[in-house]
């Protein structure tokens, strides 16, 4: 794969400058010679639209016309499988997850994919979970969260977004490190039903994506925000703590959102979206952009590093979807 420094980029001029120090070779000297589409696996107006619609703006100046089909369904699958039955030509891509990429793959008996239906090309952003709880809920860290939990078996509830998410498997390894705390799994259809009763006071205890509606119920005193499941603290949240620093250093869980081609597509298409993107992600409007959301853009992907961090998700999750039994929905 051809060598791009990220300095490079970031000195570029941008727009047109930037695409043309982009190298051409092999099969890509004619791509893209028709638009581009990015498939959405969930339906319009949620996350998938914050991340890729920027990246979708930024494709259609640095590589040519780039739209948005949104196929929703089924958690994600039927848009995931969707792309992985396309030809490997590089015009029909996915914002992919780790629920579309990991979890799906090892929980459904047929999702219509696999795990090995798609090549990496590049991780757009990063993101932590956050444990917030109610105020009535005595602890102000993990520690004296824990503290509570073993003391009063059975009072404590949390919030995800549903069976099988990252968040309910982060709350499932949290109680497992933690020696099998009773904290009773409450799913809902979104997070944001979850966070309003957690405000409300009917659940205790919320593991949620970090975002600007749970910073602000923070700022008001209406939640009370723990820790967050990332390697570090994030910039937009300095103040709230790591799980690692809390006394967990197991309990490590960033959610991400990236790139995805069916497998066969050649190296040389790969390599050309994945260093446009890089041309895009250094753009500092761009960063901020999501930054403003509560996410981290990552500005130095790479096919071959994002491959990376999937495997890492995927040895993480795999055994505690084992142990909870999910491997059979």
């Amino acid at each position: 794969m051809a060598s791009f420094s990220r300095r490079r980029f970031v000195h570029a001029l941008s727009g047109a400058a930037a695409l043309a120090a982009i190298p051409r070779s092999g099969q890509t000297a004619d791509y893209p010679s028709r638009p581009i589409r990015l498939v959405l696996p969930y339906g319009a107006g949620g996350a998938g639209d914050q991340i890729g619609r920027p990246w979708v703006d930024k494709m259609s100046s640095l590589l040519g016309p780039t739209f948005v089909e949104y196929i929703g369904g089924a958690g994600g699958a039927i848009g995931a499988a969707t792309v992985a039955r396309e030809e490997p030509d590089g015009y029909s891509l996915l914002l992919g997850n780790g629920s579309t990429q990991v979890i799906i793959p090892l929980t459904s008996k047929n999702p219509g994919y696999s795990v090995d239906d798609f090549r990496a090309i590049y991780r757009l952003i990063n993101t932590a979970l956050v444990f917030a709880v109610h105020p009535s809920v005595p602890a102000a860290d993990l520690r004296e969260l824990i503290a509570y939990a073993r003391d009063n078996p059975g009072k404590l509830s949390y919030g995800t977004p549903g069976i099988g998410t990252g968040n309910h498997l982060v709350g499932e390894s949290f109680k497992q490190q933690a020696g099998a705390l009773d904290i009773v799994h409450v799913p809902y259809r979104g997070i944001s039903q979850a966070t309003n009763d957690l405000a409300g006071g009917q659940i205790s205890l919320v593991i949620g994506v970090m975002s600007d509606q749970l910073k602000q119920l923070g700022e008001a005193g209406k939640v009370r925000l723990l820790a967050v499941t990332s390697e570090k603290r994030l910039s937009g949240a300095p103040e709230i703590p790591t799980a690692v620093e809390s006394g967990m250093p197991d309990l490590r869980y960033e959610g991400w959102f990236g790139i995805f081609a069916p497998r066969h597509t050649d190296d040389a298409i790969v390599d050309r979206i994945a260093q446009a993107t890089l041309v895009a992600m250094a753009d500092p409007a761009m960063q901020a952009n999501y930054r403003a959301q509560g996410i981290e853009p990552d500005i130095d992907s790479s096919p071959d590093k994002f491959q990376r961090i999937i495997d890492a998700t995927t040895a993480s999750l795999a055994p505690v979807i084992k142990s909870i039994g999910l491997s059979n929905l």
